[in-house]
């Protein structure tokens, strides 16, 4: 009888521990991610996201000091990158004074103890879709987890006066599950880009193509009260040019989800360029 309950014992404490370490039901070990963007450890959409994807596992967030929105893929190279770990609802932040792809790059090389199951960047305030995802320090996040073959989405949220940050982190929240299970290929990454309107509004979520039309941005020529000459940036957003593209969804109540690649090689012009080079040069 002893024998008994202790091994009914040591089933329960099996069981409650098998708990603790598991996600979603599946028997996996609980999520390691990684939260970085380009708007600073102090906006509210990088506390969106910690705050649902807490719910998943393991949170560690890793980000710049101050606002670096529109730096693209710059790196920190020639300064010394300052580091301040502390602690928020029992997880470790790092602020980092560096450009957001070094803050991922650093977190991954020296940070954390083991590589992130997933990197997530965001939630960006304003869309980021067509050719701004080439200028995009949040879509930068997730290419440097991408280059080190580690999942990862940029998620944006359309500006508006409100900005419903927590909304947007739910739907990533569900996003992020349906992501591990399906797996992506390595160097794809995704841009999510999530319009401001009510939930109720939202008619969907689409896969959609980057527009690959260049950006409208003009730049007036002014002189300061010394007669100094200076020039003034000013844009304009482009209208949908076709169905399906990423700046089509959100400007129609969509969620735009972007697969994107770091391998920039145009397949069709490798081959016409190797068959010419073959045909001058002979190999």
């Amino acid at each position: 009888m002893r024998q008994k309950k202790v091994a009914a014992r040591a089933f329960w404490i099996i069981l409650i521990l098998m708990m603790f370490t598991c996600r979603d039901g599946f028997g996996q070990s609980a999520l390691k991610i990684l939260l970085s963007n380009d708007d600073g450890i102090d906006a509210p959409g990088l506390a969106a996201l910690f705050d649902k994807l807490s719910s998943l596992g393991s949170v560690t967030v890793a980000a710049a000091m101050k606002n670096q929105s529109g730096v693209s893929h710059g790196l920190t190279s020639d300064t010394p990158i300052w580091v301040e770990e502390t602690e928020r609802k029992g997880k470790k932040w790092y602020t980092i004074e560096a450009l957001p792809a070094t803050c991922v790059r650093l977190a991954l090389e020296s940070l954390l103890p083991e590589k992130p199951d997933i990197v997530v960047a965001g939630v960006n305030r304003g869309e980021t879709t067509g050719v701004v995802t080439f200028y995009s320090a949040t879509v930068a996040c997730a290419r440097e987890a991408a280059f080190n073959g580690i999942p990862a989405i940029a998620v944006h949220l359309e500006k508006s006066e409100t900005m419903d940050y927590e909304g947007a982190a739910s739907f990533v929240a569900e996003l992020v599950k349906e992501i591990l299970q399906k797996e992506l290929k390595p160097g794809l990454f995704l841009n999510i880009n999530i319009p401001a309107l009510p939930k109720e509004k939202i008619k969907g979520v689409l896969i959609t193509r980057q527009d690959t039309r260049g950006t409208l941005e003009y730049y007036a020529k002014k002189k300061d009260p010394s007669g100094k000459v200076f020039f003034e940036r000013s844009f304009k957003r482009l209208d949908p040019a076709g169905e399906k593209t990423d700046i089509w969804a959100v400007r129609n109540g969509y969620i735009s989800i972007t697969p994107l690649q770091f391998d920039q090689t145009d397949d069709a012009a490798l081959k016409s360029l190797e068959a010419w080079a073959a045909k001058k040069w002979g190999k």
